[in-house]
């Protein structure tokens, strides 16, 4: 089973962006997603840039994909996308139908991320016939389906599953983080640079309940499968997926590589408990509400 490294979803200097990379050529994921997957706006590094970081990596030994954005709303946007489909270095994360789109009419074959709504084995047939190799467990869903989709996988498609970060829930045509700062999405002043891990959105409790970040809403908990890595493996996941945090996701990584080595222990789990900013969930992953928590 291997590691993989999801794109990152916040709005990062891009100094901040390259330090994080050269931290993970050196670690243990074999697997490396890069690229905006939430605003265009976000532009510190252009395509070029990717494409540069891209080759850094594939030179550490990292196999590297591209992912597109989540949500297409402009012409100008489309147009990105069917450049990043049509270049030749490096596969596509798609996530999104139109990526799917193009990438089948290209005859290439892709990755399809958590944000495809894929949630039975028909659905996997489908997309597997036009080139999907590898697909992304939607987070809402938890072992008992993927056992499910599981049986019924097509041959040679490879499974992954977001194993660590904060949840994405939910994509807009709003830009939240500018509307909580009073400004319109369109003079939003790139308010996501302020916070690194997302602002987050407590209920009127003072309880933790969301993150927003740009269009996207995240859980302010962050989802963790440490404890599942056995349970996982078995149920044949050929990859787990961490998403990205502004800081310990090195260590994050080797944690989750101890474990698939070595064995869970309590221990590993306190200490990967300890390295997310507000505390951990896998509700979704038992079968219960998002936001609990449930050993094994």
């Amino acid at each position: 089973m291997k590691l993989s490294i999801g794109p990152i979803p916040y709005f990062w200097p891009r100094q901040a962006v390259l330090d994080f990379y050269r931290d993970i050529a050196d670690g243990a994921a074999e697997i490396v997603y890069l690229g905006e997957v939430v605003c265009s706006k976000r532009r510190l590094l252009d395509p070029d840039d990717w494409l540069s970081l891209g080759h850094e990596l594939r030179e550490a030994g990292k196999d590297v994909v591209l992912s597109s954005l989540t949500l297409i709303e402009a012409a100008s946007e489309l147009g990105a996308l069917r450049r990043l489909c049509e270049q030749q270095h490096f596969t596509v994360e798609a996530n999104d139908l139109a990526a799917v789109q193009l990438l089948a009419e290209a005859g290439r074959r892709f990755v399809t991320g958590p944000a495809v709504n894929i949630y039975n084995h028909r659905s996997l047939a489908l997309l597997a016939g036009k080139g999907m190799f590898r697909w992304v467990l939607p987070v809402e869903l938890g072992l008992e389906n993927l056992a499910e989709l599981q049986a019924h996988r097509p041959s040679g498609v490879q499974t992954e599953v977001f194993a660590f970060g904060r949840l994405p829930l939910a994509y807009s045509a709003r830009c939240y983080t500018a509307r909580s700062h009073n400004l319109p999405k369109d003079d939003c002043l790139f308010k996501c640079q302020e916070h690194a891990d997302g602002r987050l959105l407590s209920t009127r409790e003072g309880q933790p309940f969301l993150v927003l970040n740009g269009i996207q809403t995240q859980s302010a908990l962050s989802h963790q499968a440490l404890d599942r890595v056995d349970e996982l493996a078995a149920l044949g996941a050929d990859v787990l997926r961490i998403s990205p945090q502004s800081s310990h996701t090195p260590r994050i990584v080797e944690l989750f590589h101890r474990v698939r080595s070595d064995g869970y222990t309590a221990g590993l789990g306190e200490e990967l408990c300890d390295l997310v900013p507000l505390g951990a969930c896998n509700g979704y992953l038992i079968n219960q509400p998002g936001m609990d928590h449930g050993t094994a």
